[in-house]
């Protein structure tokens, strides 16, 4: 079989179009890198939709913790300290069962089991957690005198959130927030290994290059391979979000923006 005829069966297999049965023997270079990019699609599709849920709700939940009002802070507080002090791979395990549970009592929850939504759910809760423990420390980084500045003009409530205080939080907080992105579409390969079922053998990236380990008994193909697509992955996402970063900060001198640098999370 040509590489272009394994392209074309392969390319799109794990969202349920091409080649249903996957190869069996004598694996190619092709193959591999064909069926471990396929699953690449569930890896951002994952990524991308938690992150961009969580965004909104880390905000929510950022405001919520910097509130004075205990009605709002200590619900928002006990949220980001359970989803920051358990492990993600506990948290999947956990979800998973959860709604199996709910499942058998109401039909409702039924696509809840299925990873494309039940992981995304486990995922964006995850992920605003940790995003709003970012948020809330720009919040709280906020110079003084922005804000009295903001007062001098007659801006308040509302206006002074949307024209200072959340423009200023969003600068400050780029550079980490860019990490936790980073970390975060890292964390969709635990998907399928903890909990949720490949259904028809339509994994991840890590389902297929775990796939070809377990056959050929040889890790040091499917891997590097597996690895190879996430730092491409990596670079698209600091690409993007550098673009962000200089829009948030186009207003300042060149020597006065903050650079983004990559630090990767070793623990979470």
């Amino acid at each position: 079989m040509s590489c272009i005829r394994t392209i074309q069966d392969y390319a799109l297999r794990s969202v349920g179009i091409g080649e249903r049965l996957l190869p069996r023997e004598d694996f190619t270079l092709c193959e591999q890198f064909t069926l471990i990019g396929s699953g690449m699609i569930w890896n951002i599709y994952f990524g991308t939709v938690a992150l961009i849920l969580g965004f909104f709700f880390a905000t929510v939940l950022a405001l919520g913790k910097a509130s004075p009002r205990a009605l709002l802070r200590k619900p928002s507080e006990w949220f980001i300290f359970i989803f920051r002090g358990s492990p993600l791979f506990i948290q999947f395990f956990f979800g998973y069962f959860a709604f199996l549970s709910l499942k058998s009592s109401f039909s409702f929850f039924d696509p809840f089991t299925a990873a494309w939504l039940g992981a995304v759910i486990v995922l964006f809760c995850n992920t605003s957690a940790y995003s709003a423990e970012i948020f809330y420390g720009a919040l709280q980084s906020i110079p003084k005198g922005d804000v009295e500045a903001a007062d001098a003009y007659g801006l308040s409530g509302w206006s002074r959130f949307r024209r200072v205080i959340w423009p200023t939080t969003l600068r400050l907080a780029w550079p980490s927030y860019t990490n936790e992105a980073i970390f975060l579409f890292h964390a969709t390969t635990l998907v399928f290994v903890s909990s949720f079922p490949a259904w028809q053998q339509r994994g991840d990236a890590l389902y297929y290059a775990s796939y070809f380990a377990d056959k050929t008994f040889n890790p040091f193909i499917p891997y590097p391979i597996l690895a190879g697509y996430f730092i491409l992955l990596t670079l698209v996402v600091i690409s993007l979000f550098g673009l962000a970063n200089r829009r948030l900060n186009r207003h300042l001198p060149a020597e006065g923006r903050q650079k983004m640098r990559l630090r990767p999370n070793l623990l979470r």
